[in-house]
Parts: C-alpha cells; sequence; structure tokens
C-alpha cells in the first residue's frame, strides 16, 4: 500500500508525462498486459468492448488520441490510494472532470485503468 506522499508522486508524474505529450514517458506508467477501458476508445479506436489490451495496443491508442486532442492538458484536483490502486481525479482540456481507477503491480506500474468521464465543469 502506497502512502500519500508516493500516491501523490506518482499522480504529478502521471499528469506531467501527459502534459508533456511525450509517448514514451506516458507509457513507462504502463506494463505490458495492461487493460484499459474508456468510452474514449470507444470513439478513437472503434472497439466495442471500450478495452484496450496490452502495451502496443495502448502506444496505438494513446498516438490517436494525442493526435486528436494536440491542446490535451490535465490539472490534477484530487488523489486516493488503496492497496494496490490509485484513483486520479483530474480535469481535462475542455474543464472536465476525469477520475481513473488504476491498478497497480508491485513496481508501481500499472495493470488496469478505468477511466471514467463527467460532464460538469471542474
Amino acid at each position: 500500500m502506497w502512502n500519500e506522499q508516493q500516491a501523490y508522486a506518482f499522480a504529478h508524474d502521471w499528469v506531467d508525462a501527459w502534459n508533456s505529450h511525450d509517448l514514451e514517458r506516458i507509457l513507462a506508467h504502463y506494463t505490458e498486459g495492461v487493460v484499459l477501458t474508456s468510452p474514449v476508445v470507444l470513439q478513437i479506436f472503434d472497439e466495442p468492448s471500450g478495452s484496450v489490451r496490452g502495451k502496443e495496443r495502448l502506444r496505438a491508442y494513446f498516438t490517436r488520441g494525442l493526435a486528436a486532442y494536440p491542446e490535451l492538458r490535465f490539472e490534477l484536483h484530487d488523489v486516493l490510494w488503496g492497496v494496490g490502486s490509485i484513483v486520479l481525479y483530474y480535469a481535462n482540456q475542455r474543464g472536465t472532470m476525469t477520475a481513473e481507477v488504476m491498478e497497480l503491480d508491485e513496481h508501481g506500474h500499472v495493470t488496469r485503468v478505468l477511466a471514467n468521464y463527467g460532464a460538469r465543469k471542474a
């Protein structure tokens, strides 16, 4: 289980990676067998399950996402942590809120993501 300092360090590094648009830095947070489930997968990847499986598919998904949203930017609002998981709550470039529930391996790399989006502005 992480403590508050570790959770916030991970969260800030993850947000900074996304805000830099550095694909390799973003992907460094994920395991090879990662599974990401998000409504955006349906839009960008036309994947009916809403899930992307494996780091190489995640690379393709993130590449498309960064190209589709060149103004992409996240602002961290809160971090919650538990046993083997973390939740990042942040505003995106449109000002709407997102919560990502991430399961982590013993090295602090993301194995599973459940992305949830809100319509309200921050």
